[in-house]
């Protein structure tokens, strides 16, 4: 009898296992569901030799063929099953379900390890997320602002508070400017973005209010899924504002400890929007150690685009301004703001 489980189950039951991808390497590398170990049953040149065969011959022959290659490799794939597991049970998933989990999964089992399939494979897992968004009337609040009024700061207080929070730049590894890049590490791909997304919002009560930052569809060079951008779009913005000199000093915070050659590069891919004169003036203050006003001269570009940005995305804003830098103020500010305007709709 096959353990096959459907997405949801599968995800629930796979925590008290050990969750292993059977696709190749660069599958595995493009997006994975988080937690997931990759035991290949083949390498991507071994994969596309029996695909070509499966497409310019016939599947027996590719059959054929895949046993062939994967014979010499069972003692060892039993053993790297044995290592993982520990004991616990193995929850398998490759594609679509198909025939390279259910062939490891023979294997497992006529070994004597517990193994689970997920119905549909990793494609499933990945129209789940759709499905997510669906079931449920996700109460997003969307938190926006010009660049350096410390958003991401007031989010993560807010989560330390109790409320639920999802921290877009935190999983795309990027804070969303040219600039955004320095001090992180390398973004995952558009895929595993998504996948990062959904292994965080199911853990997310959808009854509940859920927070987010205001952003662009693309952070850096990953993007947010259109079905959740959909639902960005949908929810209840709020601008938040503080006065320059406040942001100017945030910005000065963050990325002051970045050196000027770093800074230089960062104003460089900004110079066709910012224009070439405005650009050499501020590397000229950054070489001066006059990294405050090269701040300014970025905020006059960045400033114009938000405003020109949120109006296009947003119909209703809803607009909350401080005139501190007290992070626990603003925010507790904020919440109460965001409770008086909730009951007003």
């Amino acid at each position: 009898m096959e353990d096959v489980l459907l997405t949801v189950v599968f995800l629930e039951q796979c925590l008290e296992g050990v969750l292993i991808d059977v696709r190749t390497p660069s599958e595995f590398r493009q997006g994975h569901i988080p937690g997931a170990f990759n035991l290949p049953l083949f390498t991507d040149e071994e994969r596309a030799e029996v695909g070509t065969l499966f497409v310019k011959e016939c599947k027996e022959r590719a059959i054929e063929k895949g046993l062939e290659i994967v014979g010499p490799k069972w003692a060892s794939f039993v053993a790297q099953a044995r290592k993982l597991s520990d004991g616990k049970p193995l929850f398998l998933y490759c594609w679509r379900g198909g025939m390279r989990s259910a062939s490891m999964a023979w294997l497992f089992r006529t070994a004597g390890i517990r193994t689970f399939l997920l119905e549909g494979g990793y494609k499933a897992y990945r129209q789940s997320f759709q499905q997510l968004l669906e079931d449920y009337s996700w109460k997003l609040i969307i938190l926006g602002g010009p660049t350096g009024c410390g958003k991401t700061e007031i989010l993560h207080y807010l989560q330390k508070t109790g409320q639920q929070v999802i921290d877009l730049e935190g999983l795309a590894h990027h804070k969303g400017s040219v600039f955004g890049y320095l001090g992180e590490t390398e973004q995952p791909t558009t895929e595993q973005f998504g996948n990062n997304l959904l292994h965080f919002m199911r853990n997310l009560n959808p009854q509940k209010p859920v927070w987010c930052e205001g952003e662009s569809i693309s952070i850096g060079k990953v993007f947010i899924p259109n079905e959740f951008y959909a639902k960005m779009l949908s929810g209840l913005f709020i601008q938040y504002e503080q006065d320059k000199p406040f942001r100017v000093k945030h910005i000065l915070k963050e990325y002051g400890q970045f050196s000027a050659e770093e800074l230089i590069t960062s104003f460089q891919k900004l110079e066709k929007r910012l224009g070439g004169e405005a650009t050499v003036l501020a590397i000229q203050h950054i070489g001066a150690g006059e990294l405050r006003e090269a701040i300014e001269i970025a905020l006059r570009y960045y400033d114009k685009s938000y405003e020109k940005s949120i109006q296009k995305s947003w119909s209703l804003i809803n607009t909350y301004k401080t005139n501190t830098n007290n992070t626990a103020t603003n925010a507790l500010g904020l919440l109460e703001f965001y409770k008086t305007i909730s009951k007003e709709k």
